[in-house]
């Protein structure tokens, strides 16, 4: 009897704690659902009260038709003009100084850390004018290479990520790849890479996420509309239909929204379950 009300009361407690994560869930979802919903509507659907959550009749055209308003082919391919070289640079960058930090002993090393560590406490909004001032000075207005160059001079953010990952695998392997004569340079490109591939794939992840929706990086940097992203492209085809006093603003700027961020669900499906596995083993040793 004891044994049954025990299971009893673990099926209760287990039922209430998936029925909390789901309402939770649909919490964090509910932007999401709204946004969807209201790129397949139209105008006086968005304004009805109560809300209106599924769509009738479905607008399907307003993605096209919102797509092809403004280049937003263009924009995808200037982003991703930005995202790729930027997540290779700080995959690079940042792998290489987490292993000096990690893996090889020199004098100041753990200060120096502390010091990289730290910088992360310095608000971009103090580094912009220098930071454009510099860029100016060498004629780099209006490119691309402010958003992509800093990349490869790592992250801190990212530094201290893969720090914590390569601590985690043990020395014996490096002592013996040097016993076996290999190089530091050999043991971190055929011992220490592979072992955090998991890691590399949550730094490659979010990097790409936020030179993907980046928006403060290209609009000081950026001025010449054919250069644009799709977050500079979203903002001007928000402004272009206020100047213009058109209907069907929202349903185009949530099916734009809605086809902008697909490339990253897209990524995160695929790469899901390295994700959830890097998160999991990165910093569980200091």
């Amino acid at each position: 009897m004891e044994q049954w009300q025990e299971k009893v009361t673990r099926w209760i407690g287990r039922a209430t704690l998936y029925a909390l994560l789901i309402a939770l869930s649909l919490l964090f979802l509910l932007p999401f659902i709204w946004m969807v919903s209201t790129s397949l509507k139209d105008d006086p659907q968005v304004y009805r009260v109560p809300p209106v959550w599924i769509p009738n009749p479905i607008r399907p055209q307003n993605y096209p038709e919102a797509l092809t308003y403004l280049p937003f082919h263009s924009y995808f391919f200037n982003t991703m003009q930005i995202a790729v070289p930027a997540t290779i640079g700080v995959l690079i960058s940042s792998a290489l100084t987490a292993y000096g930090f990690s893996r090889i002993q020199w004098r100041e090393r753990d200060a120096l850390f502390y010091i990289c560590v730290a910088t992360m406490m310095i608000p971009f909004q103090v580094q912009m004018i220098p930071l454009f001032i510099t860029f100016k000075t060498i004629g780099w207005i209006n490119t691309y290479w402010p958003l992509i160059v800093p990349a490869f001079f790592a992250s801190p953010f990212f530094v201290f990520m893969l720090r914590q990952f390569f601590l985690t695998i043990p020395q014996e392997l490096s002592d013996a790849a040097r016993i076996d004569g290999c190089s530091e340079l050999g043991i971190f490109v055929r011992i220490i890479l592979p072992l955090a591939k998991p890691a590399l794939a949550v730094v490659a992840l979010f990097q790409f996420m936020w030179a993907w929706s980046d928006y403060l990086g290209p609009l000081i940097y950026v001025n010449q509309v054919s250069k644009f992203t799709v977050a500079l492209g979203l903002q001007q085809l928000r402004a272009t239909f206020h100047s213009a006093e058109q209907t069907l603003v929202w349903p185009y700027l949530m099916a734009a929204s809605t086809a902008t961020i697909l490339p990253i669900l897209i990524l995160f499906f695929f790469t899901q379950r390295t994700f959830i596995e890097g998160i999991t083993l990165t910093g569980i040793k200091g």
